[in-house]
């Protein structure tokens, strides 16, 4: 489903000079259809095909699945995409796969409600920690002693802490350290209730704690890339990713992360790995294969030294290495996963998330109304912002606006044609979306003359209080310059990631440019623009 083109040695060039260009901050960017959050994979070559969807975290384990395809003579083809996309699927008529893999069975549990899932076994298990850079972490005094979530609050709400972390309605990672989190500062209730979320402290410390985030991602794996090549003091991830990266900083030279795990709000994945029931035997058996490829003792010690745990009392000896306690892992820590609430008050906590709790959105809409986007193309973007702006349709995949945030148009040809501002999720918001209706096309393509009047448009506010983000679609070989596009984006002098949509005949090389400056990334939409445009809104 997720296509990503191979880039040419003289791309890769390219992309080194602008990481040089535009500074520390700086990352190539990632190429990919809308919906997935990894880079889809097609392992071995048969006719003989096993369909695994599956969270971004597993592409770690493919050179297992390869070795396992090519042992079987089969092909296996992952499809990334994040949990909480994985438990809408479970709920749509028709599942085109064999086995879904998401990271936790909390999506297994609330999205399969036809019960078509069978055989769902653990894999592993990884706990959801904060990763703190080594010296940070000593100067809060983290490095020696357990560490609370109002130990994390207090050091946020001080301005001594700022941290990276997924999407709560987008990605596990996310989700999991969210509950965590609510479960800590309602005072660790057997299961969270709807009582407890309208509790007044609640929601200011939450608010409070959620104030510290810098970045937001849509995917766990993306996120630890996005932070290597950055310059950010933390991030919450699964513990196999903070050491990833740690091994990745420390190549670098860089400061490596020291993990903390809030003893009060500790959340965990356990990497269900499941059959969906189609009725065919023969595909069965082959699951039933695989899985009990992965659970063999050999295979299962290969998972842990990826830095994943495969029980919940601890490591084996040959794997403690992987295990540093000098990252502040603790290899002999016993992991008692919380209790996960009820499917409607689940709901509930993510709506909140999304309209109360995080940072609000600043979002500018920088959208190609160039000649070529005439008839269709211009068709299936009213559809995609559709699902964004009308908030009926964006509350389905927990989008929805929360009463501060700021959404900005700004339509382009050859120049920038006007732009339009609304805050909030009201009525504002809906004109918004009869303007794009009511927009023709015609004429050229300049992106960078829109997206530097998005920077200037970010000027009048105080981007500390926001999650900013500008979003650019474009279907052509921009004209334009885009070194005047990077000196007004180093005048800002501030971070604001630069997402791009590819749509017809889009210049890729133009894209991954503004990308790589922005430590962003770029969306494929051409299969299906209102995924694409979805999965980005999924990011901020």
């Amino acid at each position: 489903m997720k296509i990503r083109k191979k880039i040419l040695p003289l791309l890769l060039l390219l992309v080194t000079a602008l990481l040089a260009a535009c500074g520390p901050n700086s990352r190539p960017a990632e190429t990919g259809e809308a919906s997935a959050s990894g880079k889809d994979a097609v392992l071995g070559s048969s006719r003989e095909v096993l369909r695994i969807v599956s969270g971004s975290e597993n592409s770690q384990l493919e050179p297992l699945l390869q070795e396992f395809a090519n042992q079987e003579h089969i092909q296996i083809e992952m499809t990334y995409k994040g949990s909480l996309d994985i438990m809408r699927l479970l709920g749509d008529e028709e599942i085109p796969y064999d086995a879904v893999w998401p990271a936790s069975s909390l999506w297994i549990s609330t999205g399969d409600t036809k019960h078509r899932i069978k055989h769902a076994k653990s894999v592993s298990v990884t706990p959801v920690v904060f990763g703190i850079r080594q010296s940070l972490a000593e100067e809060l005094g983290f490095t020696d002693r357990e560490v609370s979530v109002d130990d994390l609050l207090q050091a946020i709400q001080s301005g001594k802490l700022r941290f990276c972390m997924t999407s709560a309605t987008q990605s596990n990672s996310g989700a999991s350290a969210y509950i965590g989190f609510l479960y800590a500062l309602s005072g660790n209730p057997e299961v969270i209730t709807s009582e407890d979320l309208a509790d007044d402290q609640l929601r200011t410390d939450m608010r409070n704690l959620l104030s510290g985030v810098d970045r937001s991602s849509g995917s766990s794996d993306w996120l630890k890339d996005m932070f290597v090549a950055g310059d950010y003091n933390a991030m919450v991830n699964y513990e196999c990713l903070i050491i990833q990266a740690n091994q990745e900083l420390e190549e670098q030279g860089k400061e490596t992360l020291y993990a903390v795990y809030p003893y009060d709000g500790l959340s965990l994945a356990d990497s269900p790995l499941g059959w969906v029931d189609n009725g065919d035997e023969k595909q069965e058996e082959l699951f039933l294969k695989l899985q009990e490829y992965l659970l063999s003792e050999d295979i299962q010690n290969q998972i842990q030294r990826t830095g994943r745990r495969t029980g919940y009392t601890g490591i084996s000896e040959e794997n403690r290495d992987v295990f540093r306690k000098d990252w502040g892992l603790q290899p002999d820590r016993v992991l008692s996963p919380i209790r996960m609430p009820a499917a409607d008050v689940l709901f509930e906590c993510l709506d909140l998330y999304q309209t109360d709790f995080k940072k609000p959105s600043l979002n500018v809409y920088c959208l190609d109304y160039s000649g070529s986007m005439s008839g269709e193309g211009n068709e299936q973007l009213v559809a995609a912002m559709e699902q964004l702006l009308i908030q009926e349709n964006a509350r389905k995949n927990f989008l929805q606006a929360s009463s501060e945030e700021i959404n900005i148009l700004i339509p382009f040809n050859d120049r920038v044609l006007a732009f339009y501002t609304a805050k909030g999720s009201g009525q504002e918001l809906e004109k918004l979306y009869d303007t794009i209706k009511q927009l023709r096309t015609g004429g050229g393509t300049d992106m960078y003359a829109a997206a530097e009047r998005g920077l200037k448009m970010l000027e009048q506010y105080d981007l500390s209080q926001y999650t900013p983000a500008i979003i650019i679609l474009s279907d052509g070989v921009s004209s334009g310059s885009f070194s005047d596009f990077e000196e007004a984006y180093q005048e800002l002098g501030q971070e604001v990631p630069i997402f791009s949509i590819m749509f017809g005949d889009a210049d890729e090389t133009q894209l991954e440019e503004l990308a790589a400056c922005t430590n962003a990334r770029v969306f494929d939409g051409r299969e299906n623009l209102t995924e694409a445009f979805r999965s980005v809104k999924g990011y901020n």
